[in-house]
């Protein structure tokens, strides 16, 4: 019985056991059939607490929590150019789901669903757009890019040197894509850009080389034997004419013939004839061609060449002999009348505000422009036609726009406007652009997109004549206005402007400066725009090319110290120690810009200019011109 009755308690506990057993077993499927409904009690994605969420509540709270936060810009300086750049624009996001996925799925680990050792601090994750933050990343490119100054030969007179170049900059864009993807979900803080450094095409070898060719060139005077007169060419007379032009990494010597000439003119009046080309000139709104007059005397192109072959030779050795003949005119009457210079093709007339250096400098300009024949094909460009921006070219110091979008003085301020001038009335007469560059900042009397300015030994206007037939250029000024128009026959019905909008935009800095030389001025925030040149042809669009322009912001300059900067306030998320997208400090607060980037202070009245160029700039500025003009 005894043996019987404790087998039968055996069995009992043994029962008992295995419900247990079965029980335990039954709560831990369950547990680990239900552990990925919710999150882990303590799981926090960054500081947001999902505990006990499904995961669709805490994709929810995640995004209701850091979503306005990730959407905050991310501040990028680059050198003296910072740039807020908009998450969405740059094609990131917060994926909130993706975020708070970990905390979800089924476990079967018993020590987790005991524990809750899954719980824990996940990361934010980020979807991105490689192809909107590609194309973001290359127009912030566009806006730190700074081409480098190339070297250059000067010649004055009888003497030359070498005006040093300076490097440009790059933004490195495969970094700066890992540096915003790195910096979007983490503490908001000023990041800076990596930037490289753009050398010079010119080296320093080949600048050396042309400053050699150009002290020999003007060392001493070159005789010129023509028929039986002997004339002589000083070393100045050489160095006027002598220029040197850009061929990949080397400068080029360049002798213009036609200004040797003239050096000459009056030593060889007694054995030449002058003779003209034939011109044209606008009566009653018609062309009218002026007949071309046969000359004779020394040819322009002979002169250079006989004179380049001895400005190696030393001192005893540079004499010349040129032939004396027939000067026939380039443009006989007869091919001035088959050009097809009937009526006017486009017209543009650009205000600006007076200035007594600005009435010089754009008047000396545009008389060099008016008189422009542009043959089919041919090229044209400003700096050659208007010349170095010098006292002796007759243009004056006037105020400008320089480093970093503050004002300077230098000569030549103001041309800028016959570039904008020029360029425009192009444009709608159909050239053919080759070099265009706008000015760094948007001046609001000039249309955005569709102006241009040019920096002596920098960069250049320049734009082809792709028709079939001349252009005749006439440009005219009054105290306060420059007109370009453009005469031949037209190639198109119309040609039309399409400004695009306003995208971009990079907003204004602060500068403060309480030196007695300082110059305040409004600021004004850049932006890109695309503008398309629409051509007609039968009253239908038969072309349309898209110009892009960006524009940098100009600082605003306060003549003072800088104020002291008062500590920021936490907000609420930062008082609770949510420290996710926290903004920095702002070293550069913007406003919104004023329309024109004027100066604060009233400018002195303006006078009249003199006869002779002055040195000194005739009167403050309204409105700035950028770089050298």
């Amino acid at each position: 019985m005894a043996a019987d009755s404790l087998t039968l308690t055996q069995k009992r506990v043994a029962a008992g056991v295995l419900v247990g057993i079965v029980v335990l077993f039954a709560i831990y499927l369950l547990a680990a059939l239900g552990s990925g409904d919710t999150a882990p009690e303590g799981t926090k994605v960054a500081n947001v607490d999902i505990g006990g969420m499904t995961e669709e509540e805490a994709a929810a709270a995640v995004t209701a929590r850091l979503a306005t936060r990730a959407a905050r810009p991310v501040k990028l300086i680059a050198g003296d150019v910072t740039v807020k750049v908009s998450p969405a624009d740059a094609g990131l996001a917060l994926d909130a789901q993706a975020s708070v996925s970990p905390a979800y799925g089924r476990t079967w680990n018993p020590v987790a669903l005991l524990t809750g050792a899954s719980a824990g601090r996940l990361p934010l994750v980020a979807s991105v757009d490689e192809e909107a933050l590609n194309a973001e990343v290359t127009q912030l490119a566009d806006v730190v890019a700074e081409a480098p100054v190339e070297p250059r030969v000067v010649v004055t007179r009888n003497a030359a040197k070498i005006k040093d170049g300076t490097p440009g900059r790059a933004l490195d864009v495969a970094a700066t894509s890992e540096l915003l993807q790195d910096a979007f979900l983490k503490v908001r803080k000023p990041q800076t850009a990596p930037v490289v450094e753009v050398p010079p095409t010119i080296t320093p070898e080949a600048t050396q080389e042309a400053l050699q060719l150009a002290r020999a060139a003007v060392a001493a005077p070159v005789t010129v034997q023509a028929d039986s007169v002997q004339v002589t060419l000083t070393g100045a007379d050489i160095g006027a004419a002598l220029s040197f032009t850009q061929e990949g990494g080397s400068l080029v010597p360049k002798l213009n013939g036609a200004k040797l000439h003239r050096a000459l003119r009056t030593q060889l009046a007694s054995i030449e004839t002058p003779g003209r080309d034939a011109t044209f000139k606008i009566r009653r709104n018609v062309p009218r061609v002026v007949s071309s007059k046969v000359g004779r005397g020394v040819e322009d192109d002979e002169l250079a060449a006989k004179v380049a072959g001895v400005l190696g030779n030393d001192a005893g050795d540079r004499s010349v002999t040129v032939s004396v003949g027939v000067r026939e005119p380039k443009l006989t009457t007869a091919d001035a009348v088959s050009l097809g210079i009937r009526e006017k093709i486009s017209s543009f007339t650009q205000s600006y505000s007076y200035a007594a250096y600005r009435s010089q400098n754009i008047g000396q300009a545009a008389k060099r422009i008016n008189g422009t024949l542009l043959m089919p094909g041919d090229t044209f460009s400003l700096n050659d036609t208007i010349l170095e921006r010098t006292v002796a070219n007759g243009y004056t110091t006037g105020y400008v726009v320089g480093v970093g979008g503050v004002f300077q003085e230098d000569l030549g301020g103001g041309v800028s406007t016959s570039a904008t001038a020029l360029w425009t009335a192009a444009f709608f007469a159909g050239m053919e652009r080759v070099q265009t560059v706008a000015h760094s900042i948007w001046i609001s009397r000039y249309e955005a997109g569709l102006e241009a300015t040019v920096a002596w030994g920098i960069f250049d206007l320049k734009f082809r004549n792709d028709t079939p037939n001349a252009v005749f250029i006439q440009a005219k000024t009054t105290p306060t206005s420059i007109t370009v128009t453009f005469w031949g026959t037209p190639e198109y019905d119309k040609i039309e402007a399409e400004p695009g909008p306003r995208t971009n935009v990079v907003k204004f800095s602060k500068i403060y400066n309480d030196s007695p030389e300082c110059s305040p001025q409004g600021g004004i925030d850049g932006f890109t725009i695309v503008v398309d040149r629409v051509f007609y042809k039968n009253g239908e669009e038969v072309r349309r090319e898209p110009i892009t322009t960006r524009y940098k912001p100009a600082p605003q300059v306060i003549c003072d110290e800088k104020p002291k900067k008062k500590k920021p306030k936490k907000d609420a998320d930062q008082a609770t120690g949510d420290q996710e997208f926290e903004e920095g400090a702002d070293p550069s607060p913007s406003a919104s810009s004023s329309e024109d980037p004027e100066p604060e202070a009233s400018a002195t009245p303006s006078k009249k200019p003199g006869k002779k160029p002055s040195k000194e700039a005739s009167q403050s500025p309204t409105d700035p011109d950028v770089f050298s003009n």
